[in-house]
């Protein structure tokens, strides 16, 4: 049993490694390529920004106010909300009032008609919006004033279909937030990259995704979403399935982790991991290999159990050291976080906690988003089973 531990460490740990080098050399490569659009007004086309809202968040006015301070000629902005009574709606009216120049409206959906609330939110704002290009983004959003500009100038060429950035965690407070900015920064920018490096990209990343009306229709429209947990992935994935290229942006947004418990942190957390699980089986199923500390501390284990202690303590040294490579090559010199390389000390424990909610992620085929209960199906489909709260 002993040795069979010391096995298990030492292949984790080549696995881990292996995708640790395919990590540096895919962010190596995206460094390289870095491109930054600077193209006259004039060949800009009008925007339309599609936010759809749902109560309120950490930092709520300063994310909805970066939109209100783009650089770029035309644009407009749509807030979704379901009801009118969304306590969002007040920080919406008065940036409203603050910035009137900007062509800015609210969009009230109602209930539901299918499984994904946000979806059908963003049904209704497109049907309204006057632009064929299309910003979608999640109210736990900044950017940057040029990141219109950035995001857009992609889809100037017909072939590119949706485009989409990569995104540094911004904790909200407290110590379970930045545990998962960390992962955010780090974990999530990792696979990525990889994927963009070893596949291309076959997906789009939620927080910021940029298309044109041709290619929703071409896809079936927004509604097509519909029925999915993971709207973001299932957007990329049938634009790129309809003939079009799905674009990775040089251009970095923040996200905010608004999580500040351990309690809403870890369900957030294992909701993402679930609906990744039943949308990508094979690769996250793979996932669990990328993940050091586990490897390292059942080396740890090892040697308490009898085995050349100095080799195993080794192990875990080796695992830690891993795991702070990559924060530091990922989350500081590519995303740009500087909490990565401040807190690049904690990131282990941060990879030791993902690959626990790799774990739970197998436990169960439900989830609890915004309040309400979904069983999770084939696909990453998903059907409501119950509310948990009535609004």
């Amino acid at each position: 049993m002993v040795r069979a531990l010391l096995f298990l460490s030492i292949a984790g740990l080549v696995s881990s490694t292996i995708y640790l080098i395919l990590v540096v050399e895919a962010a190596r490569r995206f460094r390289a390529r870095s491109v930054k659009h600077v193209l006259p007004g004039a060949s800009l086309p009008p925007v339309t920004v599609l936010k759809p809202l749902h109560g309120l968040e950490p930092r709520l006015e300063r994310n909805l106010e970066s939109f209100f301070l783009q650089d770029y000629p035309e644009f407009e902005i749509f807030f979704g909300a379901r009801h009118a009574n969304d306590p969002a709606l007040k920080i919406v009216n008065r940036l409203r009032n603050r910035y009137p120049h900007i062509k800015s409206r609210i969009v009230l959906s109602g209930e539901p008609v299918y499984p994904n609330a946000k979806v059908f939110s963003l049904e209704k704002m497109v049907g309204c919006a006057t632009a064929s290009y299309l910003v979608i983004t999640d109210s736990d959003v900044s950017m940057s004033s040029d990141c219109l500009r950035q995001v857009v100038a992609p889809l100037l060429d017909p072939g590119n279909g949706v485009v989409t950035c990569l995104y540094r965690g911004v904790a909200a407070g407290g110590f379970w937030s930045k545990l998962e900015a960390l992962g955010m920064s780090i974990e999530m920018s990792s696979g990525v990259l990889v994927a963009n490096m070893l596949e291309g990209m076959k997906f789009a990343l939620g927080p910021t995704m940029a298309t044109r009306k041709d290619v929703l229709d071409s896809i079936g429209g927004i509604t097509a979403l519909g029925q999915y947990c993971a709207d973001d992935y299932v957007l990329g994935n049938l634009a790129y399935a309809s003939g079009k290229r799905v674009v990775l942006s040089h251009h970095m947004i923040d996200h905010v982790a608004m999580n500040t418990s351990v309690r809403t942190s870890l369900g957030h957390q294992v909701r993402w991991m679930r609906s990744t699980r039943f949308s990508r089986g094979a690769g996250h199923l793979g996932a669990g290999l990328t993940y050091a500390m586990p490897f390292g501390f059942l080396g740890l284990i090892a040697g308490a159990a009898g085995q050349d202690w100095r080799l195993c303590a080794g192990l875990l040294g080796f695992a830690l050291l891993s795991r702070v490579m990559q924060a530091i090559v990922v989350g500081c010199h590519l995303i740009g976080d500087s909490e990565s390389l401040r807190l690049c000390w904690l990131y282990p424990l941060r990879d030791l906690m993902g690959f626990f909610v790799w774990c739970a992620s197998f436990m169960g085929s439900e989830i609890v988003w915004r309040d309400e209960r979904y069983r999770l199906m084939a696909h990453g489909k998903m059907v409501r089973v119950l509310t948990s709260r009535t609004e």
